[in-house]
């Protein structure tokens, strides 16, 4: 058994490769071999997302604070919102992140598949996103 206290790892700033705007990433985890999972707790403020990306084996997201949006590829602006749970399917391309107005937190949890839990793609631009929200 491992127990990682609250507070004890530093936060970190989400990679400007992968993340538009302000993200915080805090309290990553991995499980040891053979255990796939991983995770961690991203906070996005208003107006930051994703790039485009796919998860191997899925991806599950559990809202913890405040308001945001995910989109599948082809598909409609979602409003998630605190207590809500996402599942996305093994190699659905898809962003998540705030609303243009409210923060948003979630613990994100995906499994590695040959080493990656994740394949990054294109950022989402501001036109899209904001394109997005207008349709939303």
């Amino acid at each position: 058994m491992q127990i990682t206290r609250c507070g004890s790892q530093p936060s970190v700033t989400g990679p400007t490769d992968y993340f538009s705007g302000t993200v915080r990433i805090d309290a990553p985890f991995a499980g040891e071999e053979p255990a796939r999972i991983g995770g961690a707790t991203v906070t996005f403020e208003p107006g930051a997302r994703t790039a485009w990306h796919t998860h191997p084996l899925g991806q599950t997201l559990i809202v913890t604070a405040g308001r945001g949006w995910v989109q599948r590829d082809g598909g409609p602006v979602e409003e998630i919102r605190s207590g809500d749970i996402v599942w996305i399917a093994p190699g659905e391309k898809h962003w998540h992140g705030a609303t243009a107005t409210t923060a948003m937190t979630h613990i994100a949890i995906a499994e590695k598949q040959n080493g990656s839990p994740v394949d990054w793609m294109e950022k989402v631009t501001d036109a899209q996103y904001q394109a997005r929200v207008t349709a939303s």
